[in-house]
């Protein structure tokens, strides 16, 4: 008797199967009340939801089901910055070995390929590392990825992903697809057929290894860049300036004066943000290096100069699809407030909203869920979240401008600079007291 104790003890302390549905269903409980509202601007049906995993959860039998039953919930809503957190009851909890969804013991590892679509087509847009070893051209045509047709392969990706990935946008998950979603298991293959840019067709094989490379961000990255952090800049052949932004920490602000500083008097300028991972930082502050010094903008809101250093040129912001969180809200406002021609592959992301973190009554597991939208007066009052800041212009790569090492949206930028379209951008720099060098 002594000796089957221990057993019976932990028999009778171990969840009953209801504790687990009552978890569930004070989960959807919790995302109704707090994210009822995003749910239906996003459309998509809390009722479905409800009926579909009130269901799912009578079949839960163990802490590790209901993680996974969670994680796929939260996929569902749609939420970039959707996730589900473990607490002190739950820390060590591994996610189950035997999911071919993801396996823990396996080491992932970069092609270091990046896809851009063409009208119906599909090329390469960037290579670096593996992709460049097996000899891979910017500007090929993908007419196969592991036998199956491009737009299936991706598709197929996608869906694949969307079961425990949560994503705000369709585009965002496609840039995923064709970006970090390229990823495989280190050791593995990726095959491509393409037609090169000469016009023949051959067959590559990229070897994965355990590389991690960047991908996003512009397909060809200027010469004589200077890095400061996460912020970089140069002089482009054309005299107009170049700052890429990488990330929105605190004190980008300042990062932007000194790279304005490097760059000097310029006939134009370019902000590109694409592959801007996010962060937080002061809006008005960064905005105000924009502003001639003593001037005032006031085409929605009221913005002042600010800083030691200003520019107050004309200005075209590149953003796509791999732009997200405070890259959205960094990139949108010099749209948005007026400032400047954003021209972009796609809009951003579309995950930029205030969040909130919901604790489940079992107290294993909490949710961390956007509740709405940032900057819900941009965009005709649609925000960010579920949209992503939609460009002046969407422009596509062109696979000539890849083939020969040229980054279609930085030319454009360039030529937008050159002839500036009239009546896109509210900003006028010689009324705000700035004269081209």
């Amino acid at each position: 008797m002594l000796a089957t104790l221990p057993l019976l003890l932990a028999t009778a302390l171990a969840p009953a199967p209801q504790d687990y549905q009552d978890d569930i269903a004070a989960a959807l409980e919790l995302i109704e009340e707090n994210c009822g509202d995003l749910l239906k601007v996003k459309e998509i049906s809390f009722s479905k939801l409800e009926k579909e995993f009130l269901k799912a959860a009578k079949k839960v039998k163990s802490d590790q089901e209901e993680f996974v039953l969670l994680v796929r919930l939260v996929a569902r809503l749609e939420d970039g910055h959707g996730g589900v957190r473990l607490t002190k009851l739950t820390e060590g909890l591994k996610w189950p070995e035997d999911d071919s969804r993801y396996d823990p013991r396996r080491t992932y590892g970069d092609p270091g390929l990046a896809i851009c679509k063409v009208g119906k087509s599909y090329y390469v847009k960037a290579v670096a590392g593996p992709a460049e070893d097996a000899g891979l051209l910017p500007g090929s045509e993908i007419l196969k990825i592991d036998g199956e047709k491009p737009n299936q392969w991706i598709e197929a990706r996608i869906a694949e992903g969307r079961e425990l990935i949560s994503w705000s946008t369709d585009h965002q998950a496609f840039f995923w697809a064709t970006h970090w979603g390229l990823a495989g298991v280190q050791g593995s293959r990726l095959k491509l057929e393409v037609k090169e840019p000469e016009g023949k067709k051959k067959k590559r094989t990229i070897s994965i290894t355990k590389s991690r490379i960047r991908m996003p961000g512009p397909a060809f990255w200027p010469e004589g860049l200077q890095w400061e952090k996460d912020v970089a800049w140069c002089t482009l052949p054309s005299g107009y300036g170049y700052i890429y932004l990488r990330r929105c920490k605190g004190e980008l602000p300042e990062l932007v004066e000194h790279a304005l500083g490097e760059l000097g008097d310029v006939p134009g300028l370019i902000l590109d943000f694409r592959g801007n991972s996010g962060g937080g930082f002061d809006h008005d502050d960064l905005l105000g290096r924009f502003i001639p010094a003593g001037e005032q903008m006031s085409f929605t809101k009221t913005y002042s100069s600010t800083g030691k250093l200003q520019y107050g040129g004309p200005l075209v912001v590149i953003v796509d699809g791999t732009v997200v969180s405070a890259g959205e809200t960094a990139s949108g406002m010099f749209k948005e407030e007026g400032r400047a021609l954003m021209i972009g592959e796609s809009p951003t992301a579309g995950m930029s909203a205030s969040k909130r973190t919901l604790d489940l009554p079992s107290g294993k597991f909490q949710l961390y869920l956007s509740v709405y939208s940032n900057k819900s007066r941009w965009q005709n009052g649609k925000g960010i979240e579920g949209f992503g800041v939609e460009p002046h212009e969407t422009i596509a790569f062109n696979p000539a401008d890849l083939a020969a090492g040229l980054d279609t949206l930085i030319l454009a930028a360039e030529a937008r600079l050159q002839k500036w379209p009239k009546n896109k951008v509210p900003y006028k720099p010689d009324q705000f007291g700035w004269e081209a060098p």
